[in-house]
């Protein structure tokens, strides 16, 4: 996908690309805290610069990174956008941070949400991706127990279920 610098930047934060992400993805600035190395790692899915990606990780996951599996689905994927939904440490003057994202896109028809907490390490030459969780859903749980067509109504009507509340 082709952004401009004046346009909004993919990662929704509201500033222009040229002013948020595109100096990260270009090198010509590091990313000050691991959310904004989150954002620019977003905004090079969304702009398919993948060798960023693999850059700005650790070397563990350099080693195991797959450039042509990631260039596909950064193809093949309609990005709608970025949420960061919390953030530990991972401001300047910290080494280790935290950030919790849900991404939210659309590949092959589906839509899809992708909820992480993602860890990153400060290294020499700046913030490092080093690994990912993913976060399932969880399920609603009823904690009252089920009412019966034929059991007696909860609201103390004296009628069955099914001809009282139930209907």
């Amino acid at each position: 996908m082709t952004i401009t610098k004046e346009d909004k930047c993919p990662c929704n934060s509201g500033k222009a690309y040229g002013a948020c992400c595109a100096p990260i993805l270009d090198g010509t600035v590091k990313a000050e805290t691991a959310e904004a190395l989150m954002r620019a790692r977003y905004s090079a899915y969304v702009t398919e610069h993948i060798k960023f990606l693999k850059e700005s990780a650790v070397k563990a996951v350099q080693e195991e990174f797959d450039e042509a599996t990631s260039t596909s689905w950064s193809r093949a994927a309609d990005w709608h956008g970025l949420e960061i939904i919390r953030t530990e440490a991972g401001g300047p003057d910290d080494t280790r941070g935290v950030v919790e994202f849900r991404a939210t896109y659309t590949a092959n028809g589906e839509f899809c949400n992708h909820h992480e907490v993602s860890t990153f390490v400060k290294e020499a030459d700046g913030w490092k991706f080093e690994d990912g969780e993913l976060v399932g859903e969880t399920p609603i749980v009823r904690e009252a127990p089920k009412v019966g067509r034929n059991d007696p109504c909860p609201c103390g009507s004296g009628k069955k279920y099914k001809k009282c509340c139930g209907k």
